[in-house]
């Protein structure tokens, strides 16, 4: 069933800072609990800072689709064309970088929304395969890319500052 007041749009420079604002307590809310205060800050603060968060906002080969529910933000889902990781080489495909839910919208159908939205827009734009990083430990987020069709095809590093902790790469085929 789709949800009438779900709306997606293409965030535009404009919109950086509102993109960084969502990315950074999307990302606290989702893994604050889960690493040391001294880690979270080095990640947030020197690592992925909200500078460099917004000037991702309309770089070539990134795109961001913004949600709402109404007339208020709701979450993201962030694609990348870039080089894909082994198990993807020579084939043309693009990467979801992130995709998170304000922590008041889990469960209303936005993380659907903006998977369905991000597949359709790497179909129109040619893409073969749609793949991500997930971390090990988070179950819930491996399970609803699983529903989305997606199957475990490696995994590498993924640095919350000084913690080095594992990602699994996960891939769908499109078509």
């Amino acid at each position: 069933m789709e949800n009438t007041l779900i709306r997606i749009r293409e965030a535009e420079p404009a919109d950086a800072a509102l993109v960084a604002d969502i990315a950074r307590r999307t990302f606290i809310d989702s893994f604050a609990q889960h690493n040391t205060a001294e880690n979270m800050r080095i990640f947030l603060e020197e690592q992925n800072p909200r500078e460099k968060q917004m000037a991702e906002v309309g770089a070539p080969g990134r795109t961001f689709l913004l949600a709402y529910m109404g007339e208020e933000p709701a979450g993201y889902v962030s694609l990348r064309v870039s080089e894909p990781p082994q198990g993807l080489n020579g084939e043309k495909a693009i990467e979801i970088v992130q995709i998170y839910s304000e922590k008041t919208m889990i469960g209303k159908g936005i993380g659907p929304a903006l998977m369905q939205a991000a597949l359709d827009l790497a179909q129109r734009q040619g893409f073969d395969w749609v793949w991500l990083g997930v971390w090990e430990h988070n179950y819930r987020a491996q399970a609803f890319y699983r529903k989305w069709g997606f199957e475990p095809f490696g995994e590498h590093v993924f640095l919350v500052g000084l913690d080095a902790q594992t990602d699994l790469w996960m891939r769908k085929k499109l078509g």
